[in-house]
């Protein structure tokens, strides 16, 4: 009798303590999948089938907080999941850059205090920043206020942790507003890594104790909008227009980009199309 066979006609597979005799044998149990795809897939997991995952030992290699991220990030709190190490260690890179992260940067705002009135006449990449920052505080509370939805609270925080590392302008002031409202915002999912940073900042106590961050609703309100530019048909650049902003006006900003004007100088306009806030068509000849 086949192998394959054998273990479908007694209802077994492969993961049947494979996994525990793997481990105790110092192979690598990634040779498991290998193995599934000629005999069969792996059951879920299942203390009769010893190959649950044993918290302590995942605490004690990962951290507690990367556990607790993990746990929440994998599904929405409805649904079941499986445990799988690319996950858990996808959540450790994240818990490790977004500590990098901030005290890389300590020197930076250490000392350093802000007001609303520091916020204005900010250039456009310290604006964006603090754009972003709003907007995820705002995603994070409404998704955990909606059916606790912390998976994707999760991966708001880690598309500001993608846009931190891009910012490249660094303002002191901006930077400890994310700082210490970001740490706030990721406290109830890693809480002792959270209360570390915070003291780190010159802060005292715990964060438990604060208040969780709120938004400015003022930076949320789009007032400007990207539109397409086509030259005949043809897409040949994007420009940021005032969301108000009449036809001419917007032709205006479009006849006056390098890369429209490369296809218009010299040439006769005979026709613009303009959908508002969507799209702008010249036609040239």
């Amino acid at each position: 009798m086949k192998i394959k066979d054998f273990l479908k006609e007694n209802h077994l597979n492969i993961n049947d303590n494979a996994k525990l005799l793997l481990e105790k044998l110092a192979i690598d149990t990634s040779i498991l999948s290998k193995l599934e795809e000629t005999y069969g897939k792996s059951d879920k997991m299942s203390k009769s089938k010893h190959n649950t995952v044993d918290p302590d030992e995942m605490i004690k290699k990962y951290g507690a907080d990367t556990v607790r991220l993990y746990t929440l990030f994998a599904a929405p709190p409805e649904n079941n999941f499986d445990w799988t190490e690319s996950g858990i260690e996808g959540a450790h890179r994240f818990v490790k850059r977004f500590f990098n992260y901030i005290t890389q940067h300590l020197d930076l705002v250490k000392d350093v205090s802000y007001c609303e009135e520091d916020f204005k006449n900010l250039s456009e990449e310290d604006l964006k920043i603090r754009k972003k920052l709003h907007w995820t505080i705002k995603k994070v509370r409404s998704d955990i206020e909606r059916n606790f939805q912390f998976n994707t609270a999760i991966a708001a925080m880690m598309e500001l942790l993608n846009d931190l590392y891009d910012y490249k302008s660094k303002n002191p002031k901006v930077l400890r507003e994310v700082f210490e409202k970001f740490i706030l915002l990721i406290s109830p999912f890693t809480p002792f890594m959270a209360d570390f940073l915070w003291n780190k900042l010159g802060n005292t106590g715990f964060t438990i104790n604060y208040p969780y961050p709120t938004y400015d609703e003022n930076l949320l309100i789009e007032k400007e909008k990207e539109i397409p530019v086509q030259v005949n048909g043809k897409l040949r650049a994007t420009i940021k227009v005032p969301l108000d902003a009449s036809e001419e006006e917007v032709v205006n900003i479009a006849l006056n980009n390098v890369d429209v004007k490369k296809w218009t100088e010299g040439k006769q306009l005979v026709k613009t199309i303009f959908i508002q806030g969507k799209i702008l068509n010249l036609i040239v000849k």
